[in-house]
């Protein structure tokens, strides 16, 4: 049985404002996928290994399937391009237990 998709990305902001407006216009494209936010940021301390970016974000979406087609969707292709612009990032997907 398939499990669910997890898409956990790590982000270093370089330009803040900027970064607001995407951080305005994700949501809308996530919820399209049926994805929802289980982490958006704050605090974290590195346990072992490196951790490079200062920003952690974990999406939760049906299955890999539905993550992998929001982050190729035509919806999310503006937001990514401006993601793309003013941050740095590391994104992978992983299947998780059902």
């Amino acid at each position: 049985m398939a499990g669910y998709g997890y898409i956990i990305g790590q982000v270093e902001v370089q330009d803040l404002e900027a970064y607001k407006e995407y951080i305005a216009q994700a949501p809308a494209t996530i919820a399209l996928y049926g994805g929802e936010y289980l982490v958006r940021g704050g605090g974290f301390e590195v346990l072992e290994g490196e951790w490079p970016r200062e920003r952690t974000v974990v999406l939760r979406f049906p299955s890999v399937e539905d993550a992998k087609r929001w982050h190729a969707s035509p919806e999310y292709e503006g937001p990514k391009a401006l993601r793309n612009r003013v941050a740095l990032t590391n994104m992978v997907v992983i299947e998780g237990a059902a």
